[in-house]
């Protein structure tokens, strides 16, 4: 299981009439968007375009510092998404990602350790696509 994210871009900064810097740090966390897949042994098994990235890493990055992490599962609680677009649940087999707009879509599961092994390398493309559009992220937390 592979997070995949290119094609970085901010397309709502300007219409808000807002530049990297002046953008409070909700505007930014939202506006930040990449498109995202998830791939699973080679092949694309889930993909959304112009998708808040820089809030996931955010989050994501939160739910690993929690006492919660490797314990409960993760939803992504978006202030720009329904809740569920993004679920990781543990089982007995291992931790699979899925959402809840698309109920036959899970990866197969993976051991604790792969999943937080993912999530930081998601975590680092965040950084170095946002780095590559000028943008500081000192406002998410590091993994």
């Amino acid at each position: 299981m592979r997070f995949v994210c290119r094609n970085f871009g901010l397309s709502d900064l300007p219409r808000r009439g807002l530049t990297p810097r002046e953008a409070p740090l909700e505007v930014l966390l939202l506006d930040i968007e990449a498109e995202l897949s998830i791939w699973e042994e080679g092949k694309l098994v889930w993909s959304e375009e112009a998708f808040p990235v820089a809030e996931l890493a955010c989050h994501l990055a939160l739910w690993l510092q929690s006492p919660a992490a490797g314990q409960e599962g993760f939803e992504l609680d978006s202030m720009q998404a329904d809740a569920g677009l993004i679920r990781i649940v543990g089982s007995n087999e291992g931790w699979r990602i899925g959402s809840g707009f698309t109920p036959d879509f899970w990866t197969s599961p993976v051991a604790w350790d792969v999943l937080v092994a993912e999530i930081k390398q998601f975590d680092r493309a965040v950084r170095e696509g946002v780095a590559a559009m000028g943008i500081e992220l000192p406002f998410i937390p590091e993994v």
